[in-house]
């Protein structure tokens, strides 16, 4: 019985010291600028590493994808029902193809497309149904 009880008391201490200890080990936590999603998206947007444009496509692309960012936000912080920024978002998605289609031809639309779906991945949550115009 005594042996039991000098167990837990030991048991007990060991726990307080753990967490006392572990308490006083925390991760300073910086202060980093947080950017803004629209920031974000164009980021990822006008990435076009591997892709091999030339100027007027990488100069048509920045332009729309500026345009396709600021309609997205548009859409988003609009007071619309959710089903109407569901159809904002994939009309906004299909003038998109459109775009990107004739601007870059079916073969570097995919490549461009699958780097972007990639990139997006990690923001889709903060998207939500913005995600749908990818």
């Amino acid at each position: 019985m005594m042996n039991k009880l000098k167990i837990i008391l030991g048991l007990s201490l060991l726990f307080v010291l753990c967490a006392n200890v572990n308490a006083q080990i925390v991760k300073p936590k910086m202060n980093l600028p947080e950017i803004d999603l629209s920031t974000q998206l164009l980021g990822i947007l006008n990435s076009t590493d591997g892709l091999d444009l030339n100027s007027d496509q990488k100069d048509k692309l920045t332009k729309n994808n500026s345009s396709f960012v600021d309609q997205l936000m548009d859409i988003s912080s609009s007071g619309k029902s959710d089903e109407d920024k569901k159809a904002g978002f994939l009309g906004l998605k299909n003038n998109r193809t459109k775009f990107l289609t004739s601007l870059l031809g079916n073969d570097l639309f995919k490549k461009y497309s699958g780097q972007i779906l990639k990139s997006i991945n990690p923001l889709k949550s903060k998207l939500g149904l913005a995600a749908l115009a990818f």
